[in-house]
């Protein structure tokens, strides 16, 4: 038992938790399933491995600023964070040991359920995220049941999860098809519950018609008209508000920031706000990178493993449809989080700490979901309802995580907060049954599971439904746009061709799905 608890976690640590070595392993598998030659796999692989690893690299500068930004903001609005007895780290050596068990356990049920249910059709691969929702499952199970034994945790956490990783993707999936415009890899993120509001939301309130308000064809003045540059408005935008916070912070905390760096503040500023927009660039270069390579190297998986089954991945991978608008997002996300921060100390309710990283992810994702449905006033919106819910959330959940993990608090996305209150909920309505309450709500959460995929796949009928994204267009590493087959069926024939290139203009032009 001890050699199989050990293996588990070496698995979680070494591939789930190594986003790099999963995709690499996912794509080699895919290209050897369709006996590619050697060249081919090689090739493959590789360039799939290169383009996650250049994305991660953009992702470490512009986080890298983020997290210097978001400390020298907080001292520039002279607010010291919240502190509690119990930490991240305290909860991880203890309870939260079980979490690269509950990974590997969790997503061994969400193949299962994959390959049982055809309405069941993407594979979660977002490895970090694997990492840190079940931090959270865990916590909300701890904090509630303090002596639940590790074996029920794993058990438990890893039915939660695995249900989560199943259906997130299928939530957001019409909202996927009508951004992207085919449905030839899902959408594997945190932010979904978010994505969800800015879409549907910015549909409700009418706020905009998608084509005519289009983030990325906003026309602008001659004068101004470099700001459709998105690195040229990113490293503009950026230099000013990181020299306002500088400006307006304690000088300590600067130089804290700056390390050991000669330069003087505002050059330092000026750095890191060009290395921000250098990181986007990079990101977006190594998204394309990476989808021209893991998509067509699926299909092995969805043709022999798993039929008719995609990759549901990280929030990145939509970024390059609107880059104005995760601009727009980020922007008003940070803006009204601001705001609210300075009417939270203002009230005595809270000390709020600006989590930039989920405000440019979060409000990214609002950004581009906004955008897909209502133009550059959905993006405003999205950003808006993000910079909200991390706010409130953060209040909220930091009193709900007290006794286990309050950072996860701070550091959440939408997700976070709905998965993780759910089973905080259930699981302390009914407490008065001990432990026995963990397995009742992991067994109603595999019921609902179930239930929702039996539903879908009858509503799916016999036909499959996914001849659109057969002849789906994926973006190449030189942002132009090459045919990927995939969806695990035959080739459509003439009469499906026309049908599904029908399909194909109607989401482009951006009907709702």
């Amino acid at each position: 038992m001890e050699l199989l608890q050990d293996v588990l976690v070496g698995i979680a640590n070494n591939i789930f938790n190594q986003v790099p070595i999963l995709i690499g392993l996912i794509a080699l598998v895919g290209l050897l399933l369709q006996r590619k030659p050697v060249e081919a796999v090689v090739g493959g692989t590789i360039r799939a491995v290169v383009g996650v690893v250049i994305l991660m690299i953009g992702v470490e500068i512009f986080v890298g600023g983020l997290v210097a930004f978001q400390a020298i903001v907080a001292s520039a609005v002279g607010l010291e964070p919240p502190t509690a007895t119990s930490t991240l780290n305290d909860f991880l050596a203890g309870p939260g040991a079980a979490v690269p068990l509950i990974i590997a356990v969790g997503f061994a049920i969400h193949i299962l359920l994959v390959r049982l249910f055809s309405a069941a059709r993407y594979v979660y691969l977002t490895g970090h995220l694997m990492f840190w929702m079940s931090i959270v499952i865990a916590a909300s199970l701890v904090e509630v049941l303090t002596d639940i034994p590790q074996t029920t945790l794993v058990i438990v956490g890893a039915v939660i999860i695995a249900c989560y990783w199943t259906l997130q993707p299928l939530w957001i999936a019409p909202l996927m098809k009508r951004l992207m415009g085919h449905d030839q890899f899902g959408l594997g993120h945190t932010t979904s519950t978010l994505a969800l509001v800015a879409g549907y939301g910015s549909k409700a309130l009418r706020l905009g018609d998608a084509q005519r308000h289009d983030s990325e064809r906003l026309r602008l003045p001659k004068s101004i008209s470099f700001f459709k540059d998105i690195n040229v408005s990113t490293a503009l935008i950026i230099s000013v508000i990181m020299l306002v916070a500088i400006a307006f912070a304690d000088a300590g905390v600067v130089q804290e920031q700056m390390g050991e760096s000669e330069l003087l503040p505002w050059a330092w500023g000026l750095t890191q706000a060009l290395r921000f927009a250098a990181g986007i660039a990079i990101l977006l270069f190594g998204v394309r990178m990476f989808l021209a390579e893991i998509v067509p190297a699926f299909k092995g998986i969805s043709d022999k493993v798993l039929p008719g089954t995609r990759p549901a991945l990280d929030i990145p991978v939509v970024f390059p449809k609107a880059p104005t608008a995760v601009m727009i997002g980020f922007l008003s996300s940070t803006v009204v989080f601001l705001v609210l921060m300075g009417v939270f100390a203002a009230a005595g309710w809270f000390v709020l700490v600006p989590p930039m990283i989920m405000l440019f992810f979060g409000g990214g994702s609002g950004g581009v979901f906004g955008n897909a449905v209502a133009g550059w006033r959905g993006a405003v919106f999205g950003g808006v309802v993000n910079g909200v819910i991390l706010a409130f959330g953060q209040w909220i959940g930091w009193g709900l995580y007290e006794n286990t993990a309050p950072e996860i608090a701070t550091l959440a996305d939408a997700d976070w907060y709905a998965v993780g209150w759910l089973v905080l909920g259930a699981t302390q309505l009914l407490a008065p049954l001990g432990n026995a309450a963990a397995w009742i709500v992991a067994g109603a959460t595999l019921v609902v599971t179930v239930a929702v995929l039996v539903l879908l796949s009858r509503r799916r009928g016999a036909p499959d439904d996914t001849v659109a994204a057969r002849t789906a267009t994926v973006p190449t590493a030189s942002g132009t746009s090459s045919t990927a087959t995939g969806g695990g069926a035959p080739a459509a024939r003439p009469t499906d061709t026309r049908r599904a290139d029908t399909t194909h203009r109607r989401h482009t032009a951006g009907e709702t799905p």
